[in-house]
């Protein structure tokens, strides 16, 4: 008989999200993975739901009200569930039970108690059979994710290459391994297909785009460098095939993943974007993750508003150029104000182009934040006002547990972006509100 492998997505548990795009893509990529093999795969994405549609795809997640962990009883936030009910994934969990294996992904690092609670759920309904737990979370705290997420394996990395040392004695060497570790042999009937061809979604409002992997970079707030191995693009004739393909379903609005997608750009980006508008493909495309203004020069701005590039963030971070220099150097504030210069050139809308802002960074006060607020403010473009949030492994995290602002052990439900800088920043709440107003006021205007 072949195998049986049932891959989750949990629930977000937040106390806001909305679903910007949003896809397991790594968990896609285990089902590609599993998909060349004569197997069985069933899938269930508790995030997938959208309530309320809103435009290019986007939307809010249905929303439950929840209690709080006891470690976030003193934040004076509403604390949910968001994804499909309880009883949904339920219904579907029996339809794909039993099977001989369950991979589980984790996102957000302190979106956890997600991960618990659908590994709960499926050792509630059939206790013996193995789950598998990886992602974010189980890269980034794999001593945490071992003891606490109630995995049988918390696997580190990628599926054929784990680059994290094994923090307890049950991390693995590759899903390969694992399988086999199961007593399962694989039968190989095809090449690594693509997740889009698997059947996983009923419809695809959107689809997400990963042209790299990694980033040359290594800012000091920044985890990338511990998740991928290196800085790696892919072919540009591998993502225009996939880029028509998915048209070719109806897909018309793509999301970019990448961490660096401008780098390299008239070698890689650039090549995607001309035979994007030579096909005349009439598709969006929206770059939520922030972009290097450095690289957009006058050809790449032309080029992205000529192939549809619609939702653009600029990754600014800070004004102060002692702090630019020292999380990273990836740009300047001239550098931006030239990037900015170019995309208003070739018609982005202030609609279109936001500035991602950064509070809470390690010894950043609130002054250097309003400074930031008003510099952004005379370029007449939105301001996205971005919480630090501290990852395992970055130089961020290392001084803030040698100054002792936080344990090296902290839970991960204190490094929730919406918590970290109430709990730890030592601003003034009260002026931070006001300047969020601020913002807000100044985007409702554009």
């Amino acid at each position: 008989m072949k195998p049986k492998f049932l891959l989750i997505n949990p629930w977000i548990y937040d106390f806001s999200a909305v679903n910007l795009w949003s896809r397991p893509l790594g968990l896609l990529r285990v089902a590609e993975y599993l998909g060349q093999f004569d197997a069985d795969l069933s899938f269930i994405d508790c995030a997938d739901l959208i309530e309320t549609k809103r435009k290019y795809g986007t939307g809010k997640y249905p929303r439950q009200i929840i209690e709080k962990p006891e470690i976030l009883k003193s934040v004076p936030r509403s604390y949910a569930r968001y994804g499909i009910s309880f009883e949904l994934f339920e219904e579907k969990l029996k339809s794909f039970l039993p099977c001989n294996a369950v991979f589980v992904t984790s996102i957000m690092t302190y979106w956890y108690p997600g991960v618990q609670k659908v590994i709960e759920l499926v050792k509630k309904m059939s206790p013996h059979i193995p789950v598998i737990l990886g992602g974010i979370y189980a890269t980034l705290y794999h001593t945490h994710a071992s003891k606490h997420s109630g995995a049988d394996f918390v696997y580190s990395g990628h599926i054929d290459k784990p680059h994290c040392p094994p923090a307890e004695g049950n991390a693995i060497p590759n899903i390969a391994k694992v399988i086999e570790g199961l007593g399962l042999r694989l039968n190989k009937i095809r090449n690594v297909p693509s997740y889009y061809s698997l059947g996983l979604y009923e419809d695809y409002p959107f689809a997400p785009l990963m042209t790299s992997s990694g980033c040359p970079y290594k800012c000091t707030y920044c985890a990338s460098f511990s998740l991928y191995d290196g800085f790696i693009q892919r072919d540009p004739a591998d993502i225009i095939h996939e880029i028509k393909e998915l048209y070719e379903m109806g897909v018309r609005d793509f999301a970019f993943y990448d961490d660096a997608l401008l780098v390299n750009a008239d070698d890689h980006l650039k090549i995607v974007l001309e035979e994007i508008i030579r096909s005349g493909l009439k598709a969006k495309f929206h770059c939520p993750n922030g972009v290097h203004a450095r690289f957009i020069d006058d050809g790449l701005a032309y080029l992205m508003k000529q192939a549809g590039v619609t939702t653009l963030r600029l990754s600014l971070e800070t004004i102060n150029s002692e702090r630019q220099a020292r999380t990273g150097g990836k740009v300047s504030t001239d550098i931006f104000k030239w990037a900015a210069q170019n995309l208003k050139k070739h018609g982005f809308t202030k609609e279109q182009v936001g500035v991602y802002l950064m509070y809470g960074l390690p010894g950043q006060g609130l002054g250097e934040v309003r400074e930031g607020v008003e510099f952004i403010k005379s370029l007449g473009l939105r301001i996205n006002l971005t919480e630090f949030s501290p990852l395992p492994g970055t130089s961020c995290w290392e001084e803030l547990t040698e100054r002792g602002t936080m344990s090296d052990d902290i839970d991960p439900l204190l490094t929730n972006n919406s918590v970290f800088t109430l709990l730890f920043s030592g601003y003034d709440l009260a002026g931070l509100e006001q300047l969020k107003l601020s913002v807000k006021q100044h985007n409702s205007v554009l």
